[in-house]
């Protein structure tokens, strides 16, 4: 019996997405609940299941393609399924004589030598591989057209991709490293020419348009003031310094950002204004009672907000291990859409790359941003002396319509006051 699968509901306000994979091929024997089709949403990937278990008759969408809520994906023969499954039983192993059980015991216990895994030929149709696999793929220089999976159905795993960018040239099922020193990097895309020369055609993806067209909406909506200001966290490096490695847990590392975090949820209590929206419609200002901060994480598919909620009601250990969740999403790129709404307030982190100063856009329709530069040691005058301190660039932009200059300064010097006193952030609820 043929049956349609059509794209579910994925959310809130989500009506289509950008197909990134296909994940099978026409004549499949799929089970329920398999991953079909991965689907670019707004800014997160997901892989889509399938309920029915069945032949897969034909594929109604390619990669690259727009499918919208309710469009057919699949034809998915049920009955080829059950007959399958009543064929199983037949299939019996042969009887192993007590002679070749021996042999094969005698195989087991003893170690064989792990011969290295020959070149696949390059595969056709779909590459059975995660969002996360990808990413590492590009960046090691790994083809994974040639890579097999060691994962459930053959799915190409991180540790393939790995393992394959670590094996000898010749041995690796790799197209190769990445681009020797003095060698152009070749960017994606295809090949092409305009009036003046070569050029190189990429498709803008979704998470990519969906980034632009709120840059637009932000920058055309919101009119931008920024504050710069530095902060002195002398005091606050050396308490974190102090915190034995592992004191939290063996995986959550102690940054400076958790300490950030907690200033500005803090600040964001005694702001309220900092902490609102605007409904334009209405012609009114919305106090948010809550405090949920929004991260930005420069990811492979470009930036992405995810949000961390009731960060005011968090300990700062708390926070750092709600951080290193996050990070671990981040690297697997593996953000649900649910994970990207509901923030207040947003801060970004330009100094985990480099830079001081910068004028960050504010993520509409929340009403400031916080950026923090690179630390760096400075002369500052204390006391008619000169000594060294660690010094934070801030760079606070915020809405103008309904944040004045001078409630924008009180908030970013209660911010400071808080980082270079980090005393108070202990004891504070």
């Amino acid at each position: 019996m043929p049956l349609e699968f059509k794209l579910p509901e994925l959310g809130e306000n989500i009506e289509s997405g950008d197909v990134v994979n296909v994940l099978v091929r026409e004549g499949d024997h799929i089970s329920a609940n398999q991953g079909v089709v991965e689907l670019e949403t707004d800014k997160a990937v997901i892989e889509v299941p399938c309920p029915h278990a069945g032949k897969v008759e034909k594929i109604h969408v390619s990669k690259g393609a727009t499918v919208k809520v309710g469009q057919t994906l699949l034809t998915i023969d049920a009955d080829a399924s059950e007959s399958r499954a009543e064929a199983a039983p037949a299939e019996k192993a042969p009887t192993q004589t007590p002679a070749k059980e021996s042999a094969v015991a005698a195989a087991v216990a003893a170690p064989a030598a792990v011969a290295p895994a020959p070149a696949m030929p390059p595969a056709e149709g779909p590459i059975p591989a995660g969002p996360a696999a990808r990413r590492v793929a590009r960046e090691m220089g790994v083809d994974l057209s040639r890579l097999a999976g060691s994962g459930a159905r053959g799915r190409i795993t991180v540790e393939d991709v790995k393992a394959a960018a670590a094996a000898p040239a010749g041995i690796a099922s790799a197209s190769g490293a990445a681009a020797p020193i003095g060698e152009p990097v070749i960017p994606p895309g295809e090949p092409g020419k305009d009036a003046h020369g070569s050029v190189r055609i990429e498709k803008m993806s979704k998470i990519r348009r969906t980034i632009a067209a709120q840059m637009v909406k932000s920058t055309s909506t919101i009119p931008h003031v920024t504050n710069f200001d530095d902060a002195d966290i002398t005091v606050l490096e050396q308490m974190r310094k102090s915190v034995p490695a592992g004191y939290l847990g063996p995986d959550i590392k102690l940054t400076t950002m958790p300490f950030v975090m907690k200033a500005v949820a803090a600040a964001l209590r005694q702001h309220p204004l900092l902490n609102a929206t605007i409904d334009d419609q209405n012609e009114q200002v919305i106090y948010k009672q809550y405090v949920n901060l929004g991260v930005a994480v420069d990811t492979p598919r470009g930036l992405v907000v995810p949000v961390m909620r009731a960060v005011d009601r968090m300990t700062i250990g708390q926070i750092a291990a709600a951080l290193g969740a996050l990070a671990a999403k981040a690297r697997a790129v593996n953000f649900t859409v649910e994970d990207l709404r509901g923030g207040t307030f947003t801060i970004s982190n330009l100094g985990a790359v480099g830079g001081t100063y910068s004028t960050p856009i504010i993520n509409h329709p929340e009403v400031a941003c916080l950026l923090l530069g690179r630390s760096r040691w400075l002369p500052v005058a204390l006391d008619g002396r000169v000594e060294p301190r660690f010094m934070m660039p801030l760079s606070l932009s915020y809405d103008h319509r309904i944040i004045d200059g001078a409630a924008a300064a009180r908030f970013l010097n209660q911010v400071i006051d808080y980082l270079e006193t980090p005393a108070k952030l202990l004891i504070t609820a």
